[in-house]
Formats: C-alpha cells, structure tokens, sequence
C-alpha cells in the first residue's frame, strides 16, 4: 500500500469514527430516589458502554424526594423516567400521557417491617401503628386496608426516620427492601420481620422505563436501544462484576456506601426481583397483559382509578420487550 493510500484509509477511517460519535443520539433517564444498588443495571449499562455502543448519548439524573419525574417528564426535560405502573396509570387521569415500556424488577420492593413475636404474620398487623408515607394513601395502602381488614385510625405518618419503630415494639413502618431492615438491623441489633407485599398480592411492576406516548411515537428506535442496553445492564450487573457501576452510583450519591451496595444486589438476586416471576422464561424486562390487567382492575376496585378516564390499553405497549429475550 503506498503512503498516499495509507493516508487516505487513515483519514476515512478518522471521519467514520467522527461521524459514528456524532451519530450518537442523546437521551436522559431520570431516576426515582438518589443512587442505588436498585438502579444498577442503568449505571452497569453507562459504564460498561453498552449504551454507547447502542447509538446512545445517554444521561442518568437522579430523582428524590422533591422530584416530580412525572411532571419533569411531561415538561420534555428528561426523555424516560424511572417510573411504577401505578403511577403511570393514574398520571393518565392527570393529563399525563405516559407509557410503560419495559419493566426491570419483577416485584414492587415496599415492604412492610414489624418487630419479631410481635408481628410475625400479616394478620398480625391488625390493631398496630402502621407508619406509611403520603403516597402510600393513593397507592398500596387501600389495597392493604382492605385485604387485611386494617383501619385508617392505625395510620401515622412515616418520616423516614426509623427511631420511632425502634423504641416502640407495637409499631409497624413501611420501607424499602434493601434500606430500613438493613438500617434496622445495624443500629438496633435485630433482625426484623420483613414483608415484601409483592410475595403477599400487591400486583405492580416497579423500576420500569416509562416514556411519554409523543416520545414512544416519535423516537422508537432510541426507547427500543435503551430498553435492550438497560435490560443488558441489569444482567451484566448482578451476574457479572458491578464494579464498573458501583463507582458510578457512589459518585452520584456519596452516602451510598459498599456495604449498603452488596446488600441491595444480595437482595435482588435472593428474591428474583429482576430474574423472577415472567422474566424467568420470557427474557428481563417483560410485561404482560395479564400483570398489567391485574394492577388496573385493582386500582378501580379500591377506587384510585376512573375506568371512564383511564384506557388501560394505552398506558403501556409490549413492542419493546416481546422480542427482547435477554435471558437471565
């Protein structure tokens, strides 16, 4: 090859690099709460590349306690949210044409921790304080109410502060799976009892990539190049080596600590949260018509939900997942 040539081959390939880089689309994902093990297959899928390697620019924002992803989202200021089916079928009754399009834990996390030989079954929590937060009002704690034979009278508020359960043996408190009953068990020396209220009927997905029907209509192949990355990510993250995540999610949030971050994989693996339930036989990130069917009928049940202003049917679309097949 003369000089010339290799010049030549050189420059093309520098400009095909060049327009490869430029080719990539950017897209932001906004995240629920502040950097977690919850969330590492996004971070896994950003750090290993495999968005990049997907076409996509891709930006991780993290949610909390005074973020509004649903409105931040309806604004066209984040492309995708880290949403939860529940609320993207009430967000229809507000106005907010959202959709589901993929779903990265099989079970919602919400738990419910008691003290042990005091609550021990969930029949148990009859004639208890249950600490809940607001959101729990409009979301599992109708369903609770009514399945468990419960009372509004036993409801406080939970401030997310776990020293109130801790000194009183009579109180229950909402929390999360991986957070409070570590928390608990570290400072109070106990092991608490733990009910994950997906093992007990509460029906929804929780951690899914909602969108909004403009951004699924308009944008398909980048909504279909995240789905299939994140859902890549998820597998890469608790089957692989989630060192290259981790680092993320510690630079984002620098409370999250190691051990905090080994206990939340510990937990997603132990409970199938992302390998379980229909992912186990059709592929990460599935929904099903059936799953979806079971949350709707269950939010008009308990009344959370106008079936005249709701089309269960437009809330979320399966084209993203049911070819999918990442196979845990």
């Amino acid at each position: 090859m003369s000089r010339f040539t290799r010049s030549v081959s050189v420059v093309v390939a520098l400009l095909g690099a060049a327009g490869a880089a430029h080719a990539q689309q950017k897209f932001t994902y906004t995240t629920n709460w502040y950097a977690q093990a919850e969330h590492g297959g996004f971070y896994q899928a950003l750090a290993t590349g495999l968005y990049r390697n997907a076409g996509l620019d891709v930006t991780i924002r993290m949610g909390g306690p005074q973020v509004n992803i649903m409105q931040l989202m309806a604004a066209g200021q984040t492309d995708c949210v880290m949403g939860y089916d529940v609320q993207t079928i009430k967000g229809w009754e507000q106005g907010i044409q959202a959709v589901t399009v993929a779903a990265a834990f099989q079970k919602d996390p919400q738990v419910l921790i008691g003290h042990p030989g005091v609550v021990d079954r969930m029949e148990d929590l009859k004639g208890k304080t249950i600490l809940i937060s607001s959101a729990a009002n409009t979301t599992y704690w109708p369903w609770l109410r009514t399945t468990y034979g419960l009372s509004d009278s036993q409801a406080r508020p939970y401030t997310f502060n776990i020293q109130p359960f801790i000194a009183d043996k009579n109180v229950v408190q909402q929390g999360y799976l991986s957070s409070e009953p570590y928390a608990i068990e570290k400072e109070a020396k106990f092991k608490p009892t733990v009910f994950l209220l997906s093992d007990h009927g509460w029906p929804p997905y929780s951690t899914t990539i909602v969108c909004m029907e403009k951004t699924v209509r308009e944008k398909p192949q980048a909504v279909a190049a995240f789905v299939k990355a994140s859902m890549e990510g998820w597998k890469s993250y608790l089957k692989g080596d989630p060192t290259p995540a981790n680092a993320l999610i510690k630079k984002d949030n620098p409370n999250m600590t190691d051990d905090k971050i080994a206990h939340g994989i510990k937990m997603l693996n132990e409970t199938g949260m992302v390998f379980g339930g229909d992912a186990a036989r059709l592929g990460v990130g599935v929904i099903t018509d059936e799953r979806m069917k079971k949350t709707y009928d269950m939010l008009v049940a308990m009344k959370l939900v106008d079936p005249a202003k709701v089309d269960l049917k437009k809330t979320y679309t399966m084209q993203f997942v049911k070819d999918l097949k990442v196979m845990p």
